[in-house]
């Protein structure tokens, strides 16, 4: 980071007109242009950057916008400046704990540390803001709390959503298990109560939103799988769901966009196409 070659130039505006002024150390930059430069950079390299631009490189600010880039909530977030807790410090707790909830220790250290308040709300939340855990230990954690299963659900809002793309958002969220089993239930069941709060304007039933989305994924399956010789036809789509939704009306009309959804657009979930 020290020293720019010399066939390094930055342009520098004086009286209008433009004139090229050699920077021979990095250093020397514009706090404002030094900051513009340093919003770019990740974790490491703005540790790196700190040898030239120790204040700089340490601003709260910086570092609280790498920390929200990679987990957008933290209860620790609140209480920081209280607290007099630096954000870089917190950006690198985080990742430690990031790092040993996919090892598959859990929260424990977030909780242990401070980072996450130890209850189902502020659980949820983190989870629904953060991209870098493991799908794998996410799922075992929302297998055995069902509080904070059913709170993140409450999070996800579908509203205006035709019922294929929102399964799909679902299960982008919410990774659908490899088999088709009682946590499978439990997500559909969730999930088509938070559906029907969010689209009652549709006067579609919760028990009807709930055979439909089993009827999409094993539509999904059925127009998916390389080992279905004969694919099932929009007609006996329509047929078959109608025939099962007993307390709810089904238009053929409706019930043949939903076929005309997964046929054109694929799969309401990837990971439950191994289901058999």
């Amino acid at each position: 980071m020290g020293q720019l070659l010399d066939r390094n130039y930055v342009e520098s505006i004086s009286s209008g007109n433009k004139q090229l002024t050699k920077i021979s150390d990095i250093s020397e930059l514009p706090p404002e242009l030094a900051l513009a430069i340093l919003k770019n950079l990740n974790a490491t390299d703005l540790c790196l950057a700190a040898c030239v631009w120790h204040t700089l490189a340490s601003d709260e600010i910086l570092w609280l916008g790498l920390c929200k880039s990679m987990w957008g909530y933290a209860s620790v977030y609140k209480r920081a400046n209280h607290e007099r807790i630096s954000f870089r410090k917190i950006y690198l707790q985080l990742d430690e704990g990031t790092l040993r909830f996919n090892a598959g220790e859990g929260l424990m250290y977030m909780i242990e540390n401070r980072l996450i308040d130890d209850t189902c709300e502020e659980i949820s939340k983190f989870i629904h803001h953060t991209h870098k855990l493991r799908t794998l230990e996410k799922r075992k954690l929302l297998k055995e709390r069902r509080d904070i299963l059913e709170y993140l659900i409450e999070l996800q809002s579908y509203e205006n959503q035709f019922l294929p793309n929102a399964l799909r958002q679902f299960f982008a969220k919410l990774d659908a298990p490899e088999e088709r089993n009682e946590y499978l239930s439990i997500l559909i069941e969730n999930f088509s109560k938070r559906f029907h709060a969010c689209n009652q304007n549709l006067g579609l039933s919760i028990e009807t939103i709930y055979v439909l989305c089993f009827s999409l994924i094993l539509l999904s399956i059925d127009l998916a799988s390389p080992h279905v010789k004969n694919k099932m036809s929009k007609r006996e789509f329509i047929r078959n769901t109608r025939r099962a939704i007993i307390n709810g009306a089904l238009s053929d009309e409706l019930a043949g966009h939903f076929y005309d959804n997964i046929y054109l657009i694929g799969h309401v979930a990837n990971s439950a196409t191994s289901a058999h």
